[in-house]
């Protein structure tokens, strides 16, 4: 399971991360009461499979700013 470093440093919050959407597509982050937290990944996806892919293979870009 991979944890959000933004939503822990940022937030204080020890949060997995999982596959969100925007209007931008999909993304890899953190939500805390079902309320979006922390957006974790540098890349948008087009799909869910294929954000659900780069979580699983580990092929994503960790952002380093809240």
């Amino acid at each position: 399971m991979v944890y959000g470093v933004l939503a822990l440093v940022c937030c204080g919050k020890k949060i997995p991360v999982d596959v969100m959407r925007s209007n931008a597509g999909f993304y890899l982050g953190t939500s805390d009461n079902m309320e979006p937290l922390s957006r974790e990944s540098a890349e948008y996806w087009r799909t869910r499979r294929e954000a659900e892919e780069a979580l699983r293979d580990g092929n994503w870009t960790q952002l380093t700013y809240c």
